[in-house]
């Protein structure tokens, strides 16, 4: 079977190899970083205690109204440890449960992680880059916290380590954006995608699935924008409702607003969004797990990352299909 966008290659062992290089049915993390580094690279979560404008009043006091940073945080990681502890304190977690990693990314996810003047910015990402164990960094941010100045600094960076900025877009609507109280246009977004990847800085971007608004069709549309951007790597989360935000009170009183994807619906339209997907985009994540005492709408349970990866594939098996098998140059 061939495909002009997408061509499959067949080993002489009848294994299907795909155009990333393995057999796998989609253009995996694991992968990406197994032809990279040729082995596996664990990321390190880092709290440096940064905010974010939509937070301090710079745009706005309330934040977006999906966002609660403590769900994703690991327990060793808060602001009030130097970034070296928390490193060394990551490392020693994840050796535990990753014997096989030899080399970390340190992963600064909290907020906007380049929402600081730029002399903080070095001291930051120096200290981290100089912890032993560490090749390379992640930067989570939103796009209307970057200029000119720190995406070069952040590519003078890249000429030695791995460097990766990883923006939370969310949805490429902008009465979305406006809805979740956002703060920026998807315009904002592209510019900033764009002249990222122009200074040769891995860039990676970040969406949410089934946001208020938002149905399937709209969904699926927007892959035709998300195919045009510069991505090296790309995030999917299924809407996830967590106390103390803005969107469980909305939930509560307006609960006719929300729609939420059982698990296997989430599964086989996942699988329609995969198949139109650029395959040169690295899929980083499609679902999002968070423990369940923070969840105050519908959730799946303690199902984990790596049950749900199982269930995707064989999924994808049974349907025969893979990532861009439907992919159409934007």
């Amino acid at each position: 079977m061939e495909n002009k966008e997408t061509e499959q290659n067949i080993s002489s062992d009848n294994i299907k190899v795909y155009p990333w290089g393995d057999n796998r049915r989609f253009n995996s993390y694991s992968g990406y970083f197994k032809r990279l580094f040729g082995e596996r690279v664990q990321k390190v979560t880092i709290d440096a205690g940064f905010t974010c404008p939509n937070r301090d009043g710079s745009i706005s006091a309330g934040g977006c109204t999906f966002c609660n940073n403590e769900a994703f945080n690991p327990s060793y990681c808060t602001p009030d440890k130097s970034i070296r502890q928390q490193i060394e304190e990551g490392i020693e977690f994840h050796n535990n449960r990753y014997r096989r990693a030899q080399n970390f990314l340190a992963y600064f996810q909290a907020y906007s992680n380049t929402y600081k003047p730029l002399d903080e910015l070095r001291r930051i990402y120096n200290e981290a880059l100089a912890c032993e164990g560490i090749i390379g960094i992640v930067i989570g941010t939103r796009p209307d916290c970057v200029n000119g100045e720190i995406l070069d600094y952040f590519a003078e960076l890249s000429e030695k380590h791995y460097v990766v900025i990883e923006y939370g877009v969310e949805s490429c609507y902008d009465e979305t954006l406006k809805r979740i109280n956002r703060g920026h246009d998807f315009a904002v977004s592209e510019k900033a995608i764009t002249e990222t990847a122009k200074r040769g800085i891995h860039v990676g971007a970040h969406f949410i699935l089934g946001l208020p608004g938002e149905s399937k069709e709209m969904m699926l549309s927007q892959i035709r924008t998300i195919n045009r951007l510069p991505l090296n790597t790309i995030k999917f989360h299924q809407l996830q409702i967590f106390k103390g935000t803005t969107m469980s009170r909305q939930y509560i009183n307006y609960p006719e607003e929300f729609n939420f994807f059982e698990l296997e619906e989430y599964i086989d339209f996942f699988i329609e969004i995969l198949t139109r997907l650029n395959p040169a985009f690295v899929i980083e994540r499609f679902a999002g797990e968070a423990p369940p005492r923070f969840h105050s709408g519908p959730s799946w349970g303690m199902i984990r990352n790596n049950e749900l990866l199982a269930m995707l594939e064989k999924r994808l098996d049974e349907l025969d299909v893979f990532q861009g098998c439907k992919y159409m140059n934007p």
